[in-house]
């Protein structure tokens, strides 16, 4: 027996989220959307994410004490260095913390990697 979603949308996430952690995800929201314009929104694991061409791009998620994008890669790491590296975190997870603002431009740039990594699996 599979685990029924708990999220139909991103909105139905969102909105399920207290208002400070819904303010810093539509921020980071915004900032996947707007590096990956042709990417289709939906839900991954019950969190927001985001597919490209069918194929699963990035996904993000609240946690208490941060929030996490998901996936990095070792070229992303190569190609982005010392300002991906504090937040480089487990396998593939990337970790921004609650108490400071989310790095959207640094966020723009992985996707945009993320976009020429999916764009080359082709």
């Amino acid at each position: 027996m599979s685990a029924v979603a708990k999220y139909v949308n991103v909105a139905d996430y969102l909105a399920d989220l207290p208002e400070d952690r819904r303010a810093v995800m539509e921020d980071l929201r915004r900032a996947v959307t707007e590096a990956a314009p042709a990417a289709t929104e939906t839900i991954a694991y019950d969190m927001p994410a985001l597919r490209l061409s069918g194929k699963f791009l990035v996904s993000y998620q609240a946690f208490k004490n941060h929030y996490s994008l998901f996936p990095w890669s070792d070229h992303m790491a190569a190609r982005l260095g010392d300002a991906l590296k504090p937040y480089m975190h487990g396998k593939g997870t990337i970790r921004f913390p609650a108490d400071e603002p989310i790095p959207t431009d640094l966020v723009r740039q992985i996707v945009g990697l993320r976009v020429e990594e999916v764009r080359a699996e082709r």
